[in-house]
Parts: C-alpha cells; sequence; structure tokens
C-alpha cells in the first residue's frame, strides 16, 4: 500500500555498508527487532497485525464522522536531546516518547501530518492532521489554509 520512493529506496539500499552513521535509536530498535524475531519468531507481529487491524476499523468509524483529525504531534513538548555519551536508556526514552502520537498511522495507513503551530518555550509545537484512507488532499488544503492563515511563530506560550 502507498507511494514508493524508488529515490529514496535507492539512498537507503547501501546502509549495512554504512551502519556506523545510523542513530543510536535506530540501531537499538534495529537489534531489538532482530531479537523479537529470532525468539519469538513473528508470534508477537502477528498478533499485532491483528490488532491494527482493529485500530484501523475504529480510526475508520471516526473518520466516517469528520473530515480530519487534529492532534499535537507529541503528547509533550520539546526536551533536550541526550548527549552522545548518555546511557542507552536515555537515548531510547527520547526517541520513543515521539512516537504516541505518531506511529499508529504508520501501521493503519491514515495519511497524516505534523506541521508547527505555535512555541512554547521558544520550540515549535506540531498539530497532527489525520486524514481518511487514499485522502492526502485534504490534509494539504487543511494544512496549506493553515499555513496561510496563521503566523504559528507568533503564537507563544511558557
Amino acid at each position: 500500500q502507498g507511494l514508493y520512493v524508488t529515490s529514496m529506496l535507492d539512498f537507503h539500499s547501501g546502509w549495512r555498508s554504512r551502519a556506523d552513521e545510523l542513530s543510536d535509536t535506530l540501531k537499538n530498535t534495529m537489534l531489538l527487532g532482530h531479537y523479537m524475531v529470532t525468539r519469538y519468531r513473528g508470534h508477537y507481529y502477528a498478533k499485532a497485525q491483528n490488532l491494527v487491524r482493529r485500530l484501523q476499523r475504529a480510526y475508520d468509524e471516526v473518520l466516517a464522522r469528520y473530515d480530519l483529525l487534529l492532534m499535537p504531534t507529541l503528547p509533550i513538548v520539546a526536551t533536550p536531546l541526550p548527549e552522545a555519551s548518555a546511557p542507552v536508556a536515555q537515548i531510547l526514552q527520547r526517541g520513543f516518547e515521539m512516537l504516541a502520537n505518531t506511529a499508529q498511522f504508520d501501521c493503519t495507513h491514515h495519511p497524516a501530518m505534523s506541521l508547527p503551530c505555535g512555541l512554547v518555550d521558544n520550540l515549535p509545537v506540531g498539530m497532527m492532521l489525520v486524514g481518511k484512507a487514499f485522502d492526502e488532499e485534504t490534509i494539504y488544503r487543511a494544512a496549506a489554509a493553515f499555513e496561510k492563515g496563521v503566523d504559528w511563530k507568533s503564537l507563544k506560550s511558557s
């Protein structure tokens, strides 16, 4: 499902020869994925896929009543990036805390877009638009209207 950008696939095709360039979060996620496949042989992946279908139906039911869902991109304000020497647990925590409102749409394939909508402590806050399956156009139109009509940098909070 979806669009495969061949130039992006070409760019990423040699990642194994450049694995040292990957972020620590990505490396740890890949190790976890390898462990799960080796240890559990797809059991939890299959279970997750069954749950994804239920999640997809739930979002479809809500989106049958509304054109878009509007939600914060992150459930938290921006946190400082961990230092390069930070413990692995802190690096993973910072990486995974960003997934709570975004990862489900990678699974359900609902189109989603984040755009800046204001500042908190002089750091941007994101607004996420989520649309019906294959209805990216509505998201693009709503995002363009927001960007045209709102000076998000002037919306500040502390």
